[in-house]
């Protein structure tokens, strides 16, 4: 299939892109420029570093594809991959308890009849975005309630909760609707854990009524190549928040978390080895004022020459200042 990753302004993108478009998302200062064809996220952020204007990401395949619509989810699908995105407004469920539980469980009710539809089950990588995740909502945190929702949904499709559910992040931005990317298979995807963590959906209730619902990575197989996707991750340790207030201190425990997962992925794997400085990285930092520290402590761990994307975003719990998510891809057939 020869599903490639390709990240860059626009007009760096495109032109290089010589098969087809599975979907993608821009970022940063977005312009009014023309929806392309295929399923586009859009994360309305500000990018970090010098970076102005707008990044898009693009996963360019060279299978032909077929285009759709479902219930508000815009999709392509290339042989037995898919990759799809949804936004929902809030204000539709307004009359809801909580509006932003419901959007979440209609979102991923919709994601899942559509998957079902089209005979790919598996779902593998998730990119949640949602307004104010921090922000305490008729005594709740909107992130809980966003976990609420989602957990509904996985447990209503018969999805279960724990164990074999996809790599995942969650992400705050200063407004807008939620918008939720995916990207789902035929074959499942193989979840990896983290030594040095609990596991997202086993955490204590101290987190919320509903654990969030995903696995820290995932390994997933396109035809004739194996894909890492790593979660967002942060400075947590067991379940716990550490290194509070020092941000140069999470990004390195956070990059700790991050190394471990790489560890478990490659006793895993089929392929060659996963590497840090071989990762292509997605940085989401709570301060623009801490950008400088954050790039200098991860060029001292991962080299100046990683491909990382900085962006200036909210995370899921109001103590941390970072989260780092990551993915690579490799042809099968190297071991």
């Amino acid at each position: 299939m020869n599903l490639q990753f390709l990240s860059g302004l626009p007009d760096q993108v495109l032109p290089s892109a010589t098969g087809g478009v599975l979907g993608g998302v821009r970022l940063g200062e977005l312009s009014s420029a023309t929806a392309p064809a295929w399923p586009e996220q859009i994360i309305a952020a500000p990018l970090l570093g010098g970076c102005r204007g707008e990044l898009q990401e693009i996963w360019q395949c060279a299978e032909p594809s077929a285009t759709g619509e479902s219930e508000g989810i815009a999709w392509r699908r290339a042989g037995d991959l898919l990759y799809g995105v949804i936004e929902l407004d809030e204000n539709v469920f307004a009359t809801a308890a909580s509006p932003l539980q419901a959007a979440s469980q209609e979102a991923y009710r919709r994601i899942f009849r559509l998957l079902d539809s089209q005979g790919l089950p598996q779902l593998w990588r998730v990119w949640n975005y949602l307004a104010g995740i921090n922000e305490e909502i008729g005594g709740l945190e909107r992130y809980r309630q966003f976990n609420i929702g989602r957990q509904d949904a996985f447990l209503e499709f018969a999805r279960g909760a724990t164990g074999n559910v996809p790599a995942a992040c969650a992400i705050g931005l200063a407004g807008g609707p939620l918008s939720i990317a995916f990207m789902a298979g035929k074959l499942p995807a193989v979840p990896v854990e983290n030594p040095r963590q609990v596991s997202a959906y086993n955490y204590p209730a101290e987190y919320g009524p509903r654990s969030p619902t995903f696995s820290r990575a995932a390994l997933v197989y396109p035809p004739g190549q194996e894909i890492l996707f790593v979660s967002g991750t942060a400075s947590i340790v067991g379940h716990q928040t550490v290194h509070p207030g020092d941000v140069a201190g999470q990004c390195r425990e956070s990059l700790a978390n991050v190394a471990a997962v790489l560890a478990e992925a490659n006793r895993l794997c089929r392929s060659a080895a996963y590497t840090l400085n071989a990762l292509s990285y997605r940085v989401y930092v709570r301060h623009a004022a801490d950008f400088p520290a954050v790039r200098g402590t991860l060029a001292s761990l991962v080299g100046a020459s990683a491909e990382i994307v900085y962006v200036q975003a909210d995370i899921c719990r109001h103590d941390l200042l970072l989260e780092i998510e990551a993915m690579a891809s490799h042809k099968l057939g190297n071991c």
